[in-house]
Formats: C-alpha cells, sequence, structure tokens
C-alpha cells in the first residue's frame, strides 16, 4: 500500500530534498532547499509525499501564483517518483489529489511546465490528464545540472490543466475528446538515446520543434493531445477557444 499525504515537518522536506538528487541528479546549485518547502508550506502551497513501508518514494510540490490579468492559479513546479516506482500509478494519484485539494480551495487552473522532448512525460500530461499548451520558452532555466538533461538547452512547454472543466473530467473518467487536428509535431521514440549519443542530432530536432511550436501558437493553435507510435511520440494540435 502507497501512502499519499501532506508534508509538514522538516525531516519530510528533507527527504524530499534528497529525493531530488536521487531522481534527477541535480547538483547542489539546482536543488530546491528545505527552506524553500518551508516556504512553500508557510504560504499555503501544496506539498504531497507518497510513502511505502514509511519511506518517502514520491514528492509534489505546488506554490499559489498570480497571472498578469490577476487570476490566482497553482503552479505546480516539481513531482518526482522514485524510478522503481514509476508506472505504477504514483504520479497520476498524486496530480488527482493535488486537483482534488486546488478545486477546494476555489482555483480551476494548475499549470507546469515540462521538457517537450520528454514523450512519456508529455503523454502523461496531455493524454492522461487533459493538460493543453499553448506556451513554449526556449531555455527557460538555463544550463541545468544532471544525466537526464544531457547539455540540451531547458526548452518547455507550459501546461494548462483547466481542472474544473468537463473536458478534464471527461479525460480523468477515460474519454477521448473530439479533436480536429490541424497540425502534428512529432519527436523521434529514440530520442532519449540520441541525447547521450548524438547531441547535434537532439539539439537540432529541438531547435525545429521549437520553431514549429512557436508559429503554432502564434496562429492560435494548441496542443489538445498526444500520441505515441513505434517511432514517435506526436504532439496534436488544433484551434482553442
Amino acid at each position: 500500500m502507497i501512502e499519499i499525504r501532506p508534508l509538514f515537518a522538516l525531516a519530510e522536506f528533507a527527504a524530499a530534498v534528497e529525493l531530488q538528487q536521487r531522481i534527477w541528479g541535480f547538483a547542489d546549485m539546482d536543488t530546491l532547499p528545505t527552506r524553500f518547502f518551508v516556504v512553500a508550506s508557510r504560504i499555503g502551497g501544496q506539498i504531497w509525499g507518497a510513502f511505502h513501508s514509511g519511506t518517502m518514494i514520491a514528492f509534489c510540490l505546488a506554490i499559489p501564483g498570480v497571472q498578469p490579468d490577476g487570476t490566482a492559479y497553482w503552479h505546480s513546479h516539481m513531482l518526482g517518483v522514485l524510478p522503481e516506482y514509476r508506472d505504477a500509478g504514483v504520479g497520476r494519484r498524486m496530480k488527482l489529489r493535488q486537483r482534488l485539494d486546488a478545486l477546494e480551495r476555489g482555483f480551476d487552473l494548475v499549470e507546469w511546465t515540462f521538457d517537450p522532448l520528454d514523450i512519456k512525460n508529455a503523454y502523461f500530461n496531455l493524454d492522461r490528464l487533459g493538460a493543453i499548451v499553448r506556451r513554449y520558452t526556449e531555455n527557460q532555466y538555463g544550463a541545468a545540472s544532471g544525466p537526464l538533461f544531457a547539455g540540451l538547452p531547458t526548452d518547455r512547454c507550459n501546461a494548462e490543466w483547466w481542472i474544473g472543466s468537463p473536458r478534464v473530467s471527461a479525460v480523468l473518467a477515460g474519454e477521448k475528446p473530439e479533436r480536429h487536428v490541424q497540425e502534428r509535431i512529432a519527436v523521434p521514440a529514440d530520442i532519449e538515446t540520441l541525447r547521450h549519443e548524438q547531441p547535434e542530432r537532439a539539439r537540432e530536432i529541438q531547435r525545429c520543434n521549437a520553431e514549429r511550436f512557436q508559429r503554432a501558437f502564434a496562429q492560435g493553435l494548441a496542443v489538445t493531445g498526444f500520441e505515441r507510435t513505434e517511432t514517435a511520440g506526436v504532439y496534436l494540435l488544433e484551434r482553442w477557444p
């Protein structure tokens, strides 16, 4: 049994700091310190931990944010699961707990960023949770440590999760929304191998896709779905109201 509960104690925050280094291999400069978890807790942020036999195996951190028009939302900054517990539904359970808590507090929107070259994460965000993407930022965090990034710029898609919408409720119930796809942007299925063995090729894919995303968003399209094939992960874009 895996228990998911809020984190409050300094020792729990310290365990979340250690998990960052175990999951992503961050250097100290890129690791969120214990004091940040303390501040997030004191200002009403969401800090959840998943425990197996009393040991933390995953965590999720979100803080309140305000958009330029004054709209309040949750910024879900980090969700990490130890490799041996992936594909067990832990991440989805934590996002559903996050959604329930946000709805109870009166929020309609949760946002976070993700690497557009990460096919598995894109599928989870778009197909399993029902998030959409309308913004792309090149090299958002600058150079990042850790073997997962392989020295590439930290380009990010911005996921918008409209948690109270009928569309998201339908997706979470396993329904497939009707789409009118106008553009597809593909990432090779072997992109993780390319990152480490052919970084120049991976960088070229990243650069070309960045241009396509930004051009599509400027034309009023949004990413509303994701497909996986044997050879690629494919972003599905359509016009968004």
